[in-house]
C-alpha cells in the first residue's frame, strides 16, 4: 500500500495507514438517520459511501461496528458528489477505543 501516492489530487497527505474496509453504518445528523457504507479506514480517517452526503465542515455520529457497536464523532473533510464524503473521526469512549484498535491491528496483519 502506497501512502503517498500522488494523483489527480496532488500529494495524499494522509499520516496513517489507510486499509480497505467495507462494513456498513448508521449516520445520526440531528433527527435524520442515513445508511451508509464505509471504503476504506485508518486511524483518524473514513470514506463513507453514501448517496446522501453532507457538506465541508459538518459534524455528526456514526455508529459503527456489528457485533460491539460504539459511536463515532466525525467531520467532514471532503466531498466526492455522487460517490461518498471523506471524514475525521474520534472515538469518545475508552472501551471503543480498544474496539477501534483491535480493528486496525486485524487490518493490518490481513493486508
Amino acid at each position: 500500500m502506497n501512502i503517498e501516492a500522488s494523483g489527480p489530487r496532488g500529494l495524499d497527505r494522509r499520516r496513517a495507514p489507510r486499509f480497505r474496509y467495507q462494513a456498513h453504518l448508521e449516520i445520526e445528523w440531528g433527527s435524520a438517520r442515513l445508511k451508509a457504507r464505509t471504503r476504506d479506514i485508518s486511524a483518524g480517517g473514513m470514506f463513507i459511501e453514501s448517496e446522501d452526503v453532507l457538506w465541508v465542515g459538518a459534524g455528526f455520529r456514526a455508529r459503527f461496528g456489528k457485533e460491539r457497536p460504539f459511536w463515532l464523532l466525525c467531520s467532514v473533510k471532503r466531498v466526492e458528489p455522487g460517490l461518498g464524503m471523506g471524514v475525521t473521526f474520534s472515538l469518545a469512549e475508552e472501551q471503543s477505543q480498544r474496539h477501534f484498535q483491535e480493528l486496525l491491528a486485524k487490518l493490518a496483519a490481513a493486508s
